[in-house]
């Protein structure tokens, strides 16, 4: 398995691959509006997108976002944000997702990056497991939670040499 950056022409599969895999795990509605951004994500090169191929096909993929063109989630220089990871049902519980994690956390320490976050949804209890196990802590001070019954979690790693004072230190 190979971890790479995403070309132009893998976006349309990388779009693909996330939607299925959300729809799969029952993270993302039939109906959701949430869908085409999460397709969108790093189509217009506003962020690191990786992506796990294995015989030139992808398997798996996660983004980096640097501030300023994350979310609401990143506040500052220095803050990165990793979205939309995701792993093919049939590629799951192999060690991809994993991968792929510890890819990005590298790319962000190789980036400056001082303070790493992100956003589960409460449901995504395998991901949240995985986030923890790699370092990652609850931040609920900026969960999300802007609309009726959805809430998104999230959580901060603070990067290999920086200062354990917080996120905002």
């Amino acid at each position: 398995m190979l971890i790479r950056d995403a070309r132009p022409e893998d976006m349309p599969a990388v779009g693909d691959l996330r939607a299925i895999s959300y729809l799969a795990g029952n993270h993302l509605s039939a109906n959701s509006g949430y869908e085409p951004t999460l397709r969108a994500l790093g189509a217009d090169g506003k962020g690191e997108v990786l992506v796990a191929v294995d015989f030139d096909v992808i398997k798996g993929t996660v983004m980096l976002q640097h501030w300023p063109d994350a979310g609401h989630l990143v506040t500052g220089p220095g803050e990165a944000e990793i979205r939309a990871l995701a792993v093919t049902p049939a590629s799951q519980g192999a060690g991809l997702g994993s991968a792929l994690l510890k890819a990005v956390i590298a790319r962000a320490e190789r980036r400056g990056v001082r303070h790493l976050l992100l956003y589960t949804q409460p449901d995504m209890r395998a991901a949240a497991h995985l986030y923890e196990r790699e370092g990652f802590a609850r931040m609920p001070e900026r969960d999300w939670d802007q609309l009726p019954d959805f809430k998104l979690l999230a959580y901060c790693m603070r990067l290999a040499g920086q200062p354990a004072s917080g996120p905002r230190g």
